[in-house]
């Protein structure tokens, strides 16, 4: 994921204020690949909205993630100031999963990734970390039925904003799957910003990332940083 990032920027993407992390997601039978061996976040009944969730692989690497964000915390991170964004689909742009699939960011305020990511994101986030600074989503979805819309129903709390791209080109992760995810969301409570990336594939681009890095200053300014060290 890094390296798919420097391509498009042609650069890392780097802040002075904030370290990132790239951990990797474990290998495991992955349905959509007729259960091949994959090194993808969870499991999937199929590549699809209208769906049940495998609900029982995302809460357990729910868990996973949530000890790599106790790390940052015990290190003297607010948790105010981490930001989530998501991870990536299982199949995406090649035959087989490939290294820009398994990875997510893990910023010194953020976590990030992107497609499958983006699921395992907003779980993480609006089920077990709704005190985080925020939640970025690139070219990802949540299920029709997804239990993170059953949680927010509950309501009463306050909710990390969501930044979204999406590919309108997009035909592994169709824009409408983003879109849905962006209003349905909204309509819980969550303050959501949808960006259509015209002619955009299920990919990353120059365009969105230059947006996500915006975003992200916004969200994580240098200023404040120096102030809660």
């Amino acid at each position: 994921m890094r390296q798919w990032i420097k391509q498009v920027l042609n650069q890392d993407l780097t802040f002075q204020h904030i370290k990132i992390i790239y951990p990797t997601a474990p290998t495991r039978p992955y349905t959509p690949l007729k259960g091949e061996l994959s090194n993808v976040w969870f499991d999937r009944f199929k590549i699809s909205n209208d769906c049940p969730e495998h609900i029982e692989s995302i809460d357990k690497m729910c868990q996973v993630l949530t000890g790599l964000i106790d790390e940052e915390i015990k290190s003297g991170i607010q948790k105010s100031r981490i930001l989530i964004e998501e991870l990536y689909d299982g199949r995406p742009c090649c035959a087989q999963p490939c290294s820009k699939h398994r990875e997510i960011f893990l910023l010194q305020r953020l976590l990030g990734g992107f497609s499958m990511g983006s699921c395992m994101a907003m779980h993480l986030a609006y089920r077990n970390h709704p005190d985080v600074a925020g939640v970025f989503v690139l070219s990802g979805f949540l299920n029709k039925e997804s239990a993170v819309y059953q949680d927010l129903q509950q309501g009463g709390r306050t909710l990390p904003e969501l930044f979204q791209c999406h590919g309108t080109a997009d035909e592994l992760v169709l824009h409408s799957w983003g879109e849905e995810t962006s209003s349905k969301l909204k309509s819980l409570g969550v303050t959501t910003t949808f960006h259509s990336l015209p002619n955009v594939y299920h990919e990353i681009s120059k365009t969105e990332m230059e947006r996500l890095k915006s975003w992200i200053l916004t969200k994580l300014p240098e200023e404040t940083a120096r102030q809660s060290v």
